[in-house]
């Protein structure tokens, strides 16, 4: 019998011998494959090199970090950027309004938070009954710290808080209340009920044609004059409310596709087995609707982060407008530039976070679905 023997392309060899591979192989192939994509490689990555100088010329080499005199004198005439303005007013930005004596009392705060995120990050609290009570806890947590008025901490109203305390604890509730809100609404837009499915999704359809600051309006501001006074809360309660339901009305339509897209004999081998709706949603519907709706799920949590900066229109100091005070006195009005890159690094850090865990995410069930 013949046989046919397999030949191979051997890989490039340079003029000493080596063999490109690994990381410097991927390198060659996407960059410098030819003399023209050499060319092109070689002029991006010298531009490149020569905006990143200019910027660490401003930002690092000329820059002034600290004000010994807590003045803005030291940055008078400088060529370089103004770090001394984030020195001095820090506290502002990440506080707001609150009372400088009990900032300590915000900042536990903000880290209650932060860790409730973090802790619901880590697969061994993905279960209802442990989501729920870490939740539960670290809101408990968030509002004693900031409110008061128990432990001989004074009370502090929340038309006092800011900053970025207030900005992740906006972002956190709204989330938080409005994931089972969009739960629910994407269910009962699938009832087989018509007068249940068609009003909600007119309800979700309703809330969609409207911008968000318009529902942060209504709920902060218009919602009090026709509402009883037992029944009008906090204002801070109201903006959130509004801001979950916003957030619902969005994520509902993502977990409808995502339960659209699951098979529909998924469901008919449910019933074949006789599992009962709640059971049939509960354990093979929705887990599966979520992972196939996981990239667009991230995306909308990604942008409620970035919405959480309208709130300055309705009146709360926010982090952005907690920036915006910072360098609003005549002594440091010229370093705006710098407050705002700050702001934005912040912004930065969570949302580029938050990606990069649901990139992780998306690996993972991929590699549970092999």
């Amino acid at each position: 019998m013949a046989t046919v023997s397999a030949t191979t392309t051997p890989s490039p060899l340079s003029a000493s011998g080596f063999r490109p591979t690994g990381l410097l192989e991927k390198i060659r192939r996407r960059y410098f494959r030819t003399p023209f994509n050499a060319l092109i490689s070689v002029s991006g990555i010298i531009v490149l090199a020569y905006f990143a100088f200019l910027a660490a010329d401003w930002a690092i080499l000329n820059a002034v970090w600290t004000s010994p005199d807590g003045t803005s004198t030291v940055c008078r005439g400088i060529e370089g950027a103004c770090w001394a303005v984030i020195h001095q007013r820090w506290r502002i930005i990440i506080f707001g309004l609150f009372t400088y004596d009990e900032q300590w009392r915000s900042m536990l705060a903000c880290i209650a938070v932060v860790v409730t995120i973090v802790l619901s990050c880590v697969p061994w609290f993905w279960k209802p009954l442990r989501l729920a009570s870490l939740w539960c806890t670290g809101f408990l947590v968030f509002y004693i710290l900031m409110r008061g008025g128990i432990f001989g901490m004074p009370v502090v109203m929340p038309a006092d808080w800011g900053g970025l305390t207030l900005t992740v604890f906006l972002y956190a509730a709204g989330v938080l209340i409005g994931m089972p809100m969009a739960i629910a609404l994407a269910l009962l837009r699938r009832s087989e009920l018509p007068v249940v499915s068609r009003t909600t999704g007119a309800f979700i359809d309703g809330v969609r044609s409207l911008p968000l600051i318009t529902i942060l309006f209504t709920a902060a501001l218009i919602l009090p004059f026709v509402l009883p006074g037992w029944l009008q809360g906090d204002k801070i309660w109201r903006v959130i409310i509004g801001f979950a339901l916003f957030f619902a009305a969005y994520q509902a339509e993502i977990i409808r596709s995502g339960i659209q897209s699951v098979p529909v004999g998924q469901e008919e081998a449910a019933k074949a087995l006789g599992l009962g709706y709640w059971q049939r949603t509960g354990r093979i519907i929705l887990p599966q609707a979520f992972r196939n709706a996981l990239p667009p799920t991230i995306n909308q949590l990604v942008i409620t982060f970035k919405e959480t900066s309208l709130i300055v229109i309705i009146g709360f100091f926010d982090i952005l407008a907690s920036g915006h005070a910072a360098y609003g006195t005549g002594e440091w009005s010229f370093a705006y530039f710098e407050v705002y890159i700050f702001v934005g690094l912040v912004y930065f850090l969570f949302v580029f976070s938050l990606s990069r865990y649901g990139a992780y995410l998306e690996r993972r069930m991929r590699i549970g679905q092999h």
